[in-house]
Parts: C-alpha cells; structure tokens; sequence
C-alpha cells in the first residue's frame, strides 16, 4: 500500500477522524486514479471518500493543507553574494558599492559569469548569521569543495534536493512513529545520520586540523551550514509531531489507565475511563456481533430446495440450507458493591450493558450484605445514573457473601440453566460469616460456567478473612480483575465462548 498514504490517513485518524478499512481502500483507488501531481485535485478526490460529517470535514481540510506544505513552508536562507567565499574585511566594506576585494566575488564585474577557476555561485546559496564574519577572520583564498555527500548537498544549497533528503530520511527512521515530546531530539539526530551526518562531521574534523587556510574556511562553512540543516531537521520534527503524535497526551493517558488498579484511580479520571470503556465495548461488538442465524452450510435442505424450484420447471437454481436459531446466552452478574470493591463493580456493569448488542439478555445483582436486583434501574435511566443508584442502595452494611448466595437463591435460581453464565465479582471476604457453598456448588451444577473475578492480587487470596480457598473448587473460572486491561480480556473472552 502507498507509505505516504498510509502516513497521512494515521494523521487523519490522529485528528479524531474516523476512517474504515474500506475507506482506506477507497482512498487508495483515488490516489491511483488522480496521482500526487495536482495538489488540489488531490485534496478534493480524497475529501469525498474519507471525512463523513461537517466537523470531519473542516478537520480534513486542516490536516491535509499541514501534511503536504512542509515544502511550502520552509523558506529559503537568506541569499548572498558570495557564501562559498568570505569577503576579507576591505571587500565586505566595498561590497555596498558593487566592488570586489581580494578574495571576494566570484563572478566578474563587467561580464557577471564566473571566473575560470572558481565555482559558479547558486542564487539560493545557504548562510547563516555570523558566517561571513567568522570566516573572513581566516583571510582570502579559494576554498576546496567538500567530499562528503551531504556536505556537497549543502553547498549546492538546492531547496528542493534538501527537502526531498530531509522527507527520505524522515520516512527511513519512521518519523511518523513519534509519540511524545521528548522524542524529538532523538528523531532529529536520527535523521541528521540517515543524511549522513557522520561522514561530514570527519570532513569537518579533517579540515579543521588542516594547515591549509581555505580548508579551515571550508570547515567553518560547513559547520554553519551543518548547524543550519540541523534547525531545519528539528522544524520538520517537530511538524511530524503535531500531525502524528498524540500532543495531548489523552493516548499515553489511555494506555496508563489500562494497566492502572481502578481502585488507585482518582475521580477526575473517571469520566475518561467512561469514554476508554464504550470503546472497548465497541471493539468487542464488532468483532463478536453475529446474526441470531447461523447458516450450517454443507447441509441441504431438501425439501425446501425443491418446493423454491418448483418455478423454475425442476431445474434447481436456489439452494436452500439448514440453519439453526442460536439463542443469546444469559448472564447473571453478582457484583459486590461495597466500599473495597465499588470501583471495580462500578466498570464490571459498565462494561456489560456497553455490551447489550451481543449480551441482551444480562441481569443485574448487588449486594453488600443483602442481595437485590438491579436490572430495571439500568432498563429505566442511563448506565451512569443507574449505577449510582445501586452503589448508593446496596452499597453500605458488612459484606456477607453467604447472605447475598442465599437471596441469589431465592430470587433467580430456576432460571439458571444450561445457558446461563454467573458472572461473581468480590474479593471473597467475607468478615469470618458462614461462606455457603452449598448454594455456589448448586449454581455451579446447574449453569453453563460460573465465573468469579477478584481485584485482589492472588497473593492476597486466602489470607485473613477471605473464603476464595472454599468458593474456587465451584467455579469453572477463577481470574484476577483489577484492571480494564483485565476486565476487557476476561470480557472477550466470555464473548468467544458464549456468543
């Protein structure tokens, strides 16, 4: 696929702009039919297949115009006379006047061309401040020309050759890959080496310690015109920064959050975690979505195909299969609200009525030490809103998990069958009460798989007050779940064995 392309939809996407596979598809096929050679055509073609709405839109328009105008924006030095050969200090105060000095302008007077001998100047020659008076310091004479590639490249002082170096090296250390600040002076020095900053460095060197005037005069031209490459290098960086990098930090953040222990979080994160957790959500229904049909392909309906044929004089055109009506599974959630475990029960409930495309049929349970049904307060309000309410109604009082197993029991027990999954969530402690694992034995018979997912790390299981040692022989999966990370593998998983 084209690299650039590629580059420019991770910025598009960077920009908050969706873009499907498909759309990348499309905007390959736009990029073949139209080329990069009219910049216009380029930005109107692409603007019909991949921003969608208005918002998109204007954000597109601002994303291309910065991609593609690195070029555009980097002006030229400013021009000089002479850059390849420093005036002495008489020559620099005749200059003004149209005058050369000794070892001063390399075209001659009367004709303007070039004098035998001396290098042609180019009109768009590079210099820097500073650098006349530095190397006029060293007296007149005609300076070598440099060996090195990059140096040669420099005193050429072609814009559009130093461009173009500066994108090819750029796209060899994968600049686009850059994600934080702090990464630009690395990437810099990266691609001051991939133009071959070494080798002139030693021509540098070698010069320095020459003897010979105009060799010193030509390591000091080269160091200003290094120093300046280097201004430029770090420009174009930082340009590839703000296009590609996540200049927010939101991303970092995100990936952080995963891994964090979602009892250690802090309430200003929570409404970013809100967001983390729909995505994730998304994620998983889209990899997981399924029709309520599966089509057992390979066996033919008999029958069936011939009545659909009969219209066309026997002649079997229409083949009709066998399929299967698939019920969605039924998942019972048990979660612990009370004050250790609230946090992680709060994004457990999250994360499972995100999930009401694959997982509809999910019921709702909470308990700190009496167990009650929270499923109409997520049917009736907003997830959040529901969700504050039980922790609010179930939320005090001291844990007893046998009291909450026997109310469990009483409420839905003929309902658990061979198609249900009980989803517990608590860490097992269970304040010395009587554990009842008679009910969980019973759970654990009669549904398809009873889960029970800690937030203790496991080497706090079984210490003091917690029954984990009793409850784990009655559960087909026991996980630790302190994490989104967690919480969106063991989700997964679910999904794979149940939907």
């Amino acid at each position: 696929m084209d690299q650039l392309l590629t580059q420019f939809i991770g910025a598009l996407r960077n920009a908050d702009i969706r873009i499907s596979t498909a759309e990348t598809l499309d905007a390959l096929s736009t990029v073949e039919l139209v080329g990069y050679s009219d910049r216009r055509l380029l930005k109107d073609s692409l603007s019909l297949v991949l921003p969608k709405t208005l918002d998109e839109k204007a954000a597109f328009d601002t994303c291309f115009d910065q991609f593609f105008s690195f070029g555009e924006r980097a002006s030229l030095p400013p021009a000089a006379a002479d850059s390849d050969v420093a005036l002495s200090g008489d020559a620099a105060g005749q200059a003004g006047n149209g005058q050369t000095g000794a070892g001063g302008d390399a075209q001659d007077q009367r004709t303007g061309n070039a004098r035998p001998g001396t290098p042609r100047q180019q009109t768009n020659a590079i210099t820097t401040p500073g650098q006349d008076d530095t190397t006029a310091a060293l007296g007149g004479g005609e300076m070598s020309e440099p060996q090195s590639p990059l140096g040669q490249l420099l005193v050429r002082g072609n814009q559009l050759e130093i461009t173009i170096a500066i994108n090819t090296a750029g796209r060899q250390v994968n600049v686009h890959e850059i994600e934080v600040f702090t990464q630009k002076g690395v990437y810099t020095r990266r691609i001051m080496d991939a133009m071959g900053q070494a080798e002139l460095q030693q021509e540098i060197t070698r010069l320095t310690d020459s003897a010979a005037i105009p060799d010193r005069r030509r390591a000091v031209d080269l160091t200003h015109r290094r120093d300046w490459l280097r201004e430029r290098v770090r420009d174009y960086v930082e340009h590839q920064f703000l296009l590609h990098a996540d200049v927010t930090g939101r991303r970092l953040r995100e990936d952080l959050l995963r891994d964090v222990r979602l009892s250690a979080l802090e309430q200003r994160h929570h409404r970013l975690l809100q967001d983390l957790v729909l995505r994730m959500a998304r994620r998983l229904i889209s990899e997981h979505s399924r029709r309520r049909k599966v089509f057992r392909r390979g066996q033919l309906h008999v029958p069936r195909t011939l009545r659909r044929n009969m219209k066309y004089d026997d002649a079997v055109f229409d083949l009709q299969w066998k399929s299967v009506k698939v019920d969605r599974p039924k998942v019972f959630a048990v979660c612990d609200v009370s004050g250790s475990v609230s946090a992680y029960a709060r994004f457990m409930l999250m994360f499972l009525y995100s999930l009401d495309e694959v997982l509809p049929k999910v019921r709702s349970f909470a308990f700190s030490s009496d167990l009650g049904e929270v499923s109409e307060l997520f049917a009736r309000t907003s997830v959040d809103e529901a969700i504050a309410i039980a922790l609010k109604q179930y939320g005090s009082g001291s844990t007893d998990y046998g009291q909450a197993f026997a109310d469990f029991r009483r409420l839905c027990l003929d309902e658990v069958d061979n198609r249900a999954t009980v989803i517990i969530l608590g860490d097992a402690r269970n304040n010395y009460g009587d554990a009842r694992t008679d009910v969980l034995k019973e759970l654990y018979d009669r549904s398809k798989r009873v889960i029970w997912l800690n937030p203790e790390p496991r080497t706090m299981w079984n210490t003091g007050d917690s029954e984990m040692r009793h409850y784990a022989p009655y559960c087909h999966q026991v996980d630790e779940c302190s994490t989104l990370a967690h919480l969106e593998r063991i989700v997964g998983r679910l999904l794979r064995a149940v939907v």
